[in-house]
């Protein structure tokens, strides 16, 4: 294999690819990323054999051919490199490396021990634009299970459906103590309702991915979605990220999100952040917890906690309150980052009482962005 090509086409191949590496001490080629060249263009690929990513970049190849060089090393050594062109050269041993007055020896291994990627060919295919379904990877992304014993819980639901002729995807986590549920547009391929559960580790990875890109203009305005067999691939531009689904059913959360509510309120964001972020100083440590107070007579929210070692605090802040006067404790932690999560300065906080889940959402839109937290029963 021989080839040339800029230093920021190498870099961008390999800051997409080289994340994906990991260490496993019965297949050390997974620490490495594939090179392949042929026609007029590189392609980068790492997988973890749980999802794998490919990156074609444009260079100039002199002898097409296929090598695997250590990600993490060869990203480090590029990214260290001047802003000129670059020489690769590779036997089976190891990749010459050449660069301005830079010039080193990698040892790699035979692409021939590089696991297959395989190609999916989509019975399902969709058109999400990027924009929305990055912020709304930020706003469902955190509130996913880490605990294993659920595998569905783990993974992001996915609900492909129709709403007044147009097409919708709704994001949906939850790790049992909170849920985040987001609604956006998809540009083509909703025909009729369908849903899938893709794990977070690689929708991550799509985040990361996208932001990489965040300054290219030349790049499209939306995400390729396909899906087939239990496999999803996600195709941006010059990048394709290839990873298994999980085949358990998403259980049916909508029946826990309120409805009806004795309280509800419209509260400053940053207000009730500030208010929170100081109760928390006085929470008890490992249960988290703080308390709301909402006087519809007053107006006014009262964030609370007491620590029998470090004291008490209470903050007060003005709110919009309607409904009866009622209080609920709730985990510090799970508010805040819901409260970050919502796109809008006003947030409305809506309550039944201290043993139900509380549902908060953005101020004007309240059906885009939904996130329930669950009360500490005391």
């Amino acid at each position: 294999m021989k080839l040339s090509c800029t230093r920021d086409n190498l870099h961008q191949g390999l800051s997409i690819t080289s994340h994906l590496m990991t260490k496993n001490v019965n297949l050390p080629i997974l620490q490495n990323v594939l090179v392949k060249a042929e026609g007029g263009t590189i392609r980068f690929t790492s997988t973890n054999l749980e999802m794998a990513v490919n990156c074609t970049v444009r260079g100039k190849v002199e002898e097409p051919g296929e090598y695997t060089i250590p990600s993490k090393l060869f990203f480090d050594y590029v990214s260290l490199l001047p802003n000129e062109t670059i020489q690769i050269e590779s036997d089976d041993q190891k990749a010459q490396v050449q660069c301005g007055t830079y010039k080193t020896k990698i040892n790699g291994l035979g692409a021939s021990e590089f696991p297959l990627v395989p190609s999916v060919e989509g019975e399902h295919s969709f058109q999400i634009p990027v924009s929305e379904l990055k912020t709304a990877l930020s706003q469902v992304l955190f509130a996913v299970a880490t605990n294993e014993s659920r595998p569905e819980l783990t993974g992001v639901s996915f609900a492909f459906h129709m709403h007044e002729g147009e097409g919708r995807l709704t994001l949906a986590t939850t790790d049992s103590y909170r849920l985040a549920e987001k609604t956006i547009p998809v540009v083509s391929g909703v025909t009729n309702d369908f849903g899938v559960v893709i794990p977070s580790k690689t929708l991550s990875e799509v985040s990361r991915i996208l932001s990489v890109f965040k300054d290219d203009v030349e790049l499209p305005s939306t995400i390729t979605m396909s899906l087939s067999n239990s496999q999803v691939v996600f195709i941006y531009g010059p990048v394709e990220l290839i990873s298994r689904t999980i085949d358990e059913q998403y259980p049916d959360y909508k029946q826990i999100i309120p409805s009806d509510f004795q309280t509800q309120s419209v509260i400053d964001k940053g207000d009730f952040i500030k208010a929170v972020k100081t109760a928390s100083l006085f929470s008890k440590t490992g249960l988290f917890d703080v308390n709301l107070s909402f006087d519809p007579e007053t107006k006014q929210l009262s964030v609370s906690a007491t620590d029998a070692t470090r004291g008490a605090n209470t903050t007060h802040c003005s709110a919009d309150i309607s409904g009866k006067t009622n209080n609920v404790t709730v985990n510090f932690r799970y508010l805040l980052d819901g409260l970050q999560a919502i796109p809008s300065d006003q947030v409305v906080f809506e309550m039944i009482d201290a043993s139900n889940p509380c549902l908060l959402s953005p101020k004007g839109n309240t059906d885009a962005y939904r996130y329930v937290v669950m009360p500490i029963k005391q």
